[in-house]
């Protein structure tokens, strides 16, 4: 459903204020990030009142179209478009990036090899001692910050990974350079408050609400390839699931508070 096709229980004046400023903002000239300026401006340059003007922006925030922020240097401001991240198929960041239309990019924070600490072993199926690639990276969409991850990969199954290009997917790499596609993964959601360093990083206040998902990957042959923790800006993320009839079936989704299971095929 489109902004346009909200319904609306404000009078036919203020629903008309709506609709321009949702055509504005689909058009850009009305751009994310953009401060829409002061109240009394901003009702002059539409012709209508301030009061109608209200009306049409608080069913605006309602629907995620703008947000305002109280005090000083305040205002209402025009959303950031949400990301849409599918957990039905396993695709890197980039992939999914581009299918939106967003340019995709990153900031590699750290390559590393490690020896494997208890939680990361026993997800990968490996001994205690075994050693592993960390990587850290901040994943960006249209230049700023919309995720930070960590993953692991078993660093015997995967010579030389560190020495390869990492701005990028690392699904795409492991397929091409050691022929092995990720097959199934299985993904558990919650919702986090960022601490103070990870609001720094992805340019949100200490608090602000994060989408917390730790995800474990195998091959085609049930070996675990991947072990990662990524948090995502709630703010900019949407998830999306394609909930296939029953012959499609591979896995179930539970849900435990405010906790979420999914496994994804490759396809």
């Amino acid at each position: 459903m489109s902004m346009s096709d909200l319904p609306s229980a404000i009078g036919p004046t203020a629903e008309e204020t709506r609709l321009k400023l949702v055509e504005l903002i689909a058009n850009g000239s009305l751009s994310a990030g953009q401060r829409l300026g002061s109240e009394r401006a901003l009702a002059a340059t539409l012709g209508v009142s301030r009061s109608t003007l209200r009306q049409a922006l608080a069913v605006l925030e309602d629907s995620d179209a703008v947000r305002r922020i109280p005090g000083r240097g305040g205002g209402t401001f025009v959303s950031a478009q949400k990301i849409e991240r599918d957990l039905s198929r396993i695709v890197g960041v980039p992939a999914y990036l581009r299918d939106q239309g967003i340019t995709a990019g990153s900031r590699v924070i750290s390559a590393a090899v490690l020896a494997a600490d208890d939680e990361t072993a026993a997800a990968l199926g490996l001994a205690s001692d075994a050693l592993v690639y960390d990587i850290v990276r901040i994943r960006l969409a249209d230049g700023a910050p919309i995720s930070l991850e960590r993953a692991r990969f078993p660093a015997d199954r995967f010579p030389g990974l560190l020495e390869l290009p990492l701005g990028g997917s690392v699904y795409e790499l492991l397929e091409q350079e050691y022929s092995v596609t990720p097959h199934e993964a299985l993904e558990r959601i919650e919702v986090v408050p960022a601490g103070a360093d990870e609001g720094s990083i992805l340019g949100v206040p200490a608090g602000a609400p994060l989408l917390s998902v730790t995800r474990t990957t195998e091959d085609a042959a049930g070996a675990r390839i991947e072990f990662s923790h990524d948090l995502f800006r709630a703010d900019r993320t949407r998830i999306v699931v394609r909930t296939p009839g029953r012959a499609g079936v591979t896995g179930s989704a539970r849900t435990r508070g405010n906790i979420i299971e999914l496994r994804a095929s490759s396809r």
